[in-house]
């Protein structure tokens, strides 16, 4: 296989499969289902010939919205072809935005093409002959994007992929986790993560490594000992181990020393909070709203466990659920109430006078309509969380016996019936959860996950509506079926992984929902509002976050309403207002594409939303489960825009800059503009850009309005205000974006030598020799503005890092020198 036959899949855990390739140079990434037979292999442990000589990992975190760059360098040193694979494992909602390789000098990028489009492609692939990848699951809660390609003897590769992601806030912080797995020992390994958030940074730290996801108290001997320089609303974390400390984290991580690191490095970090409403950010035409009030006093809650206690639970899982509630009966508070429910072939119910399951006898087995049987069965009251109670219950839910089949349609219409019933005795005073855990299928009273889900959603409704958190344990859950119950019935689903930690996991899911705060929230916008994500919500926790985002129109004094229920009553929160410090085009697009293919999920019919998730795909360039990425030959200059990229039979268009590709969103009608290498004014374009040793893929437009990451593993710059001195230009001399809005706001630029001002014109007159200018001369160092025959060259901040050079307290760059000029010594 030479290099131009690329290998190429994409694991989202979807129903569609697609492999490369359409001709010699281009491929296609798609999302495929990973299968018991795919994962039976670990791919941590292939043999990699070739050497990862670099990995750098660059995360850049603005508005809670996370974009990082993997950048992963290998050589060949044999006289012989070899396979490389890069793999990369994602958080669980990321998108993929660019992916590229360099090969032979040649760079091959990638754009998003609609699914459809790739399976033409793929049917071309099958018939030349081509093979398909190897895909599985590599983490919890992740899906594995892998490339497999041929390095020539004595070559190098480089290897580019981005990802995006919305942090979520869960119990009081934001996590971000990168996944660190490069199969062998690199000699140059590093994390760089950079935030720059709109309101202070209350914390920021960096726990114990991790092998997968896995939840377990801080280990010293995990601890990466990052770098952290925090300055107000910025940080700065630099995780840089060397080839001992490497092998060390292997091994504390129960891995082959030799493999090199695998696991998660994890960032966490808080802000602070607005008591009130949250904060609002507005810039270009749309708007983020953040609510998270740090000023509220739990609501009283009625929680009904609705725990699986059949024989598939046996051994250790009902061990483990045991030792889980031991933990999360003592987290109920004395103002709350709560039952237990537990079903095998029939259900019973805990009651707490007589510290006892009662047996619930149903003969009708009318399912959906077994409300008249339950008032006639007289079944326990809710338990007041005291500590009695509690300690009952603590040993109660120790019993083992009666261990059967699989009633799930009767454990939750018992335990919808005690919610209603409680509710109708002491209306809107308690707060009703319903958790409900399975580790397998439906076998007894009704069988399909459907008919369950339709049935209970229809009983769940009125006034006394729940929501339904449900688990899936174990690999014989069925997970689809759980995720569309919770989504049709308020709440949310998460899987607990059958392992050591499965304990932990229930327990720290139970801490995420364990304190609601409001429930029936609505948030409110002013007329002239468009495209607004979901707007109301049944319930928000302690220590989470409510993200509404959308399209403000003409309207720019934006300061919306959040009306919810909270322990005073009905309550109204006014918002307040702040600067965003980057573009939050790309957090809508992303909140949007997501909500839209979570509706997608169970509708019934799909059409309207795939359209409308795939035009966001293709103008954002989101790898999603109705988009795949296809990369072909260079250079190519076609436009392409959202209407007609899926009607295009072969995958045409290429360029630098793309409205659809990160870096620049969509204008007018939504086109794609779409420019070359040669007429986009890049300095590293043409020849001479290979004479100078530079690639077209140095320096690309890996990056939204003021978002910015560098191809090389320099820190991204951090701007920090400051009052440096006017900088003022004449009007005739165009500022690049980025450095019109860095005098635009009057501040500081970090970077690897340290924090510098502007300066203004003329503020050094000497001017110290430097090795190498943008236009490949001979140059001196000047402040930015003594040079503006540079400026259209400098079209990204981290090409000027490029040429950036110290000027006492001043930031600098290495000017051309001019014929008249003459550098001093």
């Amino acid at each position: 296989m030479s290099y131009r036959h690329i290998i190429i899949a994409l694991s989202i855990f979807l129903s569609e499969t697609v492999f490369p390739t359409s001709s010699d140079d281009s491929f296609v990434v798609t999302s495929t289902e990973s299968t018991k037979e795919e994962s039976s292999t670990d791919s941590n442990n292939i043999q990699v010939n070739p050497q990862i000589y670099s990995m750098q990992i660059n995360a850049n975190v603005s508005n809670r919205y996370a974009r990082t760059l993997i950048t992963s360098k290998v050589r060949n040193l044999k006289d012989k072809s070899k396979e490389t694979t890069f793999s990369v494992i994602l958080p669980e909602n990321a998108f993929i935005s660019e992916f590229e390789m360099e090969i032979k000098g040649k760079v091959y990028k990638a754009y998003v093409k609609e699914k459809e489009e790739a399976k033409k492609i793929y049917q071309q692939a099958v018939s030349s002959g081509q093979s398909a990848g190897h895909v599985e699951l590599n983490a919890r809660d992740s899906k594995t994007f892998t490339v497999s390609v041929n390095i020539e003897p004595e070559s190098k590769t480089i290897f580019r992929l981005v990802y995006e992601e919305l942090l979520q806030r869960r119990i009081g912080q934001y996590e971000l986790i990168i996944n660190i797995h490069p199969g062998q020992i690199v000699e140059d390994l590093g994390v760089h993560v950079y935030i720059n958030e709109s309101r202070p940074l209350t914390f920021v730290k960096t726990p114990s490594l991790r092998t997968g996801n896995e939840i377990s108290k801080n280990d010293e001997k995990l601890d990466p000992s990052a770098q952290i320089d925090v300055i107000n609303n910025t940080a700065v974390v630099n995780f840089n181990p060397d080839i001992n400390q490497q092998k060390t984290f292997a091994e504390k991580l129960g891995g082959n020393k030799e493999n090199g690191l695998a696991g998660q490095f994890v960032v966490q970090y808080d802000v602070e909070r607005d008591p009130h409403g949250g904060e609002v950010l507005v810039r270009d035409g749309y708007f983020v709203h953040f609510f998270a009030p740090s000023e509220l006093d739990p609501l009283p809650k009625h929680v009904v466990f609705v725990l699986d206690h059949s024989g598939s639970m046996s051994g250790r899982k009902i061990d483990q659920l045991i030792e889980a509630m031991q933990n999360i009966l003592p987290q109920l508070k004395p103002e709350d109430l709560f039952n237990i429910i537990r079903f095998a072939d029939d259900s019973s119910v805990w009651n707490s006078v007589e510290n006892k399951f009662v047996p619930v006898n149903i003969i009708s087995r009318d399912y959906g309509s077994l409300e008249p049987h339950l008032k006639e069965a007289n079944l326990p009251q809710a338990a007041e969380a005291s500590n009695q109670n509690i300690e009952n219950a603590k040993n109660i839910v120790k019993d083992k016996s009666d261990m059967g089949l699989t009633n799930i349609i009767a454990g939750l219409e018992i335990g919808l019936f005690l919610i209603k019933r409680t509710q109708e005795y002491t209306p809107n005073k308690y707060q009703p959860l319903l958790i409900f855990l399975t580790d397998g299928l439906p076998n007894v009273g009704m069988h399909s996950g459907d008919e369950i889900t339709n049935t209970v959603t229809k009983l769940n409704s009125g006034t006394t509506r729940a929501p339904i958190f449900s688990l899936s344990f174990g690999s014989g859950a069925d997970k689809n079926f759980l995720q569309k119950l919770s989504s049709q019935n308020l709440g949310f689903s998460r899987h607990i992984y059958e392992a050591a930690d499965a304990s932990l996991q229930l327990q720290d899911f139970y801490s995420t929902i364990s304190s609601p705060l409001m429930s029936n929230i609505t948030f409110k916008y002013v007329d002239g509002v468009s495209d607004v994500t979901n707007v109301r919500y049944p319930i928000l926790f302690k220590g989470s976050e409510l993200v509404v985002a959308g399209k403000t129109g003409e309207n720019s004094d934006l300061l919306p309403q959040v009306y919810g229920t909270c322990t005073t009553g009905r309550v109204i929160f006014n918002t307040t207002r702040t600067k965003p410090v980057s573009s939050i085009e790309r957090l809508w697009g992303y909140l949007t594409v997501q909500q839209i293919l979570k509706e997608r999920e169970t509708a019934d019919n799909k059409t309207e939303l795939t359209r409308k998730a795939l035009d966001l795909a293709l103008k954002y360039s989101f790898v999603t489960s109705v988009s795949s990425l296809v990369v072909v030959k260079p250079n190519q200059t076609d436009a392409v825009d959202s209407q007609t990229a899926a009607a295009k039979s072969s995958p045409e268009s290429f360029g630098p800059i793309s409205a659809g590709m990160p870096g620049a969103p969509a204008r007018g009608s939504g086109a794609w503009s779409t420019r070359s290498f040669s007429s986009y004014p890049n300095p590293f374009s043409g020849p001479s850009a290979i004479n100078r040793g530079f690639s077209s893929s140095n320096y690309g437009p890996l990056q939204v309005p003021q978002f910015y990451l560098p191809r090389q593993p320099y820190p991204v710059p951090i701007f920090i205000p400051t009052t440096t001195t006017d900088t003022s230009l004449t009007q005739s001399e165009t500022l690049p974006q980025w450095l019109e809005e860095l005098k635009k706001n009057n501040q500081r630029i970090t970077t690897p030598q340290g924090s510098f001002q502007l300066g203004q014109k003329n503020a050094v007159t000497t001017r110290p020799s430097c090795p190498s200018t943008p236009t490949n001369t001979t140059g001196v160092c000047t402040i930015i503005f003594d040079c503006p025959e540079v400026f259209t060259l400098l079209t990204y901040i981290n090409v000027y890092l490029k040429f950036f050079c110290p000027l006492n307290d001043y930031a600098g760059v290495c000017c051309p020198v001019k014929q008249e000029a003459t550098p001093s010594a």
